[in-house]
C-alpha cells in the first residue's frame, strides 16, 4: 500500500510541474506578447503590430529560458523518479548484506592475502 501511495505522489509531482508549465506559458503569452494590444486604442493597428514585433524577441527569450529550465527540471525529476521509486519498488531486495563500496585497495589486499 505504501508503494502505491509513493508512486501516486511521485506522478502527481510530475503532473503539477506540467500544469505549472502550461499555465506559465499562458501567462507569458497574455502578459508579455499581447501587451501592446491591450494598451493602445484599436485604430492604431500599425503601432500595435510594431509593438508586437519589438516585444516578440524579449518574449521568446524569457519564455524559452524559463520553460526550458522547467522542462529540464521535469526530465530530471522523471528520471530520478524512475531510478529511485520504480527501481527500489521492483528490484531491490534487502537481504541483509552491508553495502561495500568498490575499492581497489581492498581488492589488492585480498590478492596479497592469497599469495
Amino acid at each position: 500500500m505504501l508503494g502505491c501511495v509513493s508512486n501516486t505522489a511521485s506522478y502527481l509531482r510530475l503532473w503539477a510541474l506540467s500544469l505549472a508549465h502550461s499555465q506559465l506559458a499562458l501567462v507569458f503569452l497574455d502578459e508579455i506578447l499581447l501587451l501592446p494590444w491591450h494598451n493602445l486604442p484599436h485604430d492604431s493597428i500599425a503601432i500595435q503590430t510594431a509593438g508586437s514585433f519589438i516585444i516578440y524577441f524579449p518574449y521568446m527569450a524569457v519564455t524559452v529560458a524559463v520553460l526550458m529550465c522547467m522542462d529540464v527540471l521535469e526530465c530530471f525529476l522523471h528520471t530520478l523518479r524512475l531510478h529511485w521509486v520504480e527501481f527500489q519498488n521492483k528490484f531491490f531486495k534487502g537481504a541483509g548484506y552491508v553495502y561495500q563500496p568498490y575499492s581497489f585497495e581492498k581488492l589488492f589486499e585480498k590478492e596479497n592475502k592469497r599469495r
